[in-house]
């Protein structure tokens, strides 16, 4: 399948991949399943090639149009979009080279990795968390050496919260260089194929949402990896990509915050409207309103920092932006969820009704990287004019 690429289209491919997706995401919130169907319906769509160039078979989408698609798929199924997008957190570097020319081993690896997307449909997992660490890439445990003979990496560790487990086809695994120091910032990303010897996963944990993330712990046990999937074919290199251009691994997952928070209001607004005493009543039009002011600022500041990224990647203005449209979508789903529970009442309660889940889930953004005091930490470092781009400015 070839994808679309005019926006509209994408838009409309998204929705109506979103609608096959809706139905699944009361079953697996109960745990009833394991939510893998949601990944066999997103490869089917064609959507893994979002980011993918053109030239490559793929749709070619900047990060901010990536993010509409995103808040699109989130209406309809919060936590498939966001296993969606630890898929895309992992491609995002690849597209970002786009038109660059890279040496033979990036070149080598960028095709491969695109070609398995593209035309292999594989799903690809993120697994950067350590316990205690989170996503931060200083003083990774998880560490990485060159075999005796030199042909591959071995690979030991454990990730803590790993999207994607059991679902995904590979896992870029962040690791750092075996003996180094406990504060070093030297990590690489590495390729790991689920059935690669020395892999396995836990159980996923206890959740209040989100069971259709397949979030559980990775265990590697000198796992063999091959030097060719060694990500872009250099070492050392992934703390510097993140302090320059963060957007990927803080603010991914916002889209799909957003349109937690769309489905939060439109649930809201379906329930006050099947009740015309109700939905003629100056005071829920009043309490409406807010809910629409503040879903319409979030709105308007993702796709303001979405597109920043697309047109000015790198730039200390983008980064900052995509910090302030992590931290306010952050603040405004959990405040329509309370909205939501004034308006709704026993609706929002009661597990027959999707605005239920939808509340749990809206929480979860100040969960995921960057969290609250981080995004608010950088803008007002960017304020008073630190140096945003010296590794030494962050506990990254």
């Amino acid at each position: 399948m070839t994808l679309p690429t005019p926006l509209d289209d994408l838009l409309k491919l998204a929705a109506e991949t979103g609608e096959r997706l809706a139905p699944l995401a009361t079953d697996t919130d109960a745990g009833r399943d394991n939510g893998h169907e949601s990944y066999r319906i997103l490869r089917e769509s064609g959507l893994l090639a979002l980011l993918a160039p053109r030239e490559a078979g793929g749709a070619g989408l900047g990060f901010g149009d990536y993010w509409r698609v995103l808040a699109e798929l989130g209406v309809h199924h919060g936590a498939a979009a966001l296993g969606f997008n630890m898929h895309h957190v992992v491609i995002g570097a690849l597209a970002d080279a786009a038109g660059t020319r890279l040496p033979p081993a990036a070149e080598a690896f960028r095709a491969w990795m695109l070609d398995e997307v593209v035309n292999g449909r594989k799903l690809f997992a993120s697994a950067t968390s350590e316990t205690g660490r989170g996503a931060k890439l200083r003083g990774m445990q998880t560490r990485y050496r060159l075999s005796d003979d030199g042909s591959h990496y071995l690979l030991s560790g454990r990730k803590s919260m790993v999207s994607l487990a059991g679902a995904a086809d590979y896992y870029v695994v962040a690791a750092a260089p075996d003996g180094g120091g406990e504060d070093t910032g030297e990590a690489s990303h590495f390729v790991v194929a689920a059935d690669d010897p020395g892999v396995s996963f836990g159980t996923v944990p206890q959740l209040s949402a989100m069971y259709g993330t397949s979030t559980a712990p990775m265990t590697l046990d000198e796992v063999p990896v091959p030097r060719s999937r060694l990500y872009l074919g250099v070492e050392g290199m992934s703390l510097f990509k993140v302090v320059r251009e963060p957007h990927w691994m803080i603010a991914g997952y916002t889209g799909a915050y957003l349109g937690i928070a769309e489905a939060l209001f439109q649930h809201t607004v379906d329930h006050v409207t099947a009740s015309p005493a109700r939905a003629d009543s100056p005071v829920v039009q009043q309490e409406l309103g807010r809910m629409s002011a503040r879903l319409r600022a979030a709105r308007a500041l993702v796709h303001e920092a979405g597109d920043l990224v697309t047109a000015q990647r790198g730039s200390l203005e983008a980064n900052a932006m995509v910090h302030a449209a992590k931290y306010v979508v952050g603040e405004v789903g959990p405040q329509l969820a309370q909205d939501a529970l004034r308006l709704c009442g026993s609706a929002a309660i009661s597990r027959s009704h999707p605005l239920e889940r939808l509340i749990r889930e809206a929480q979860f953004a100040h969960v995921m990287p960057a969290k609250p005091q981080e995004c608010l930490e950088y803008l007002g470092k960017a304020a008073v004019g630190v140096n945003l781009y010296d590794a030494r400015a962050f506990a990254w």
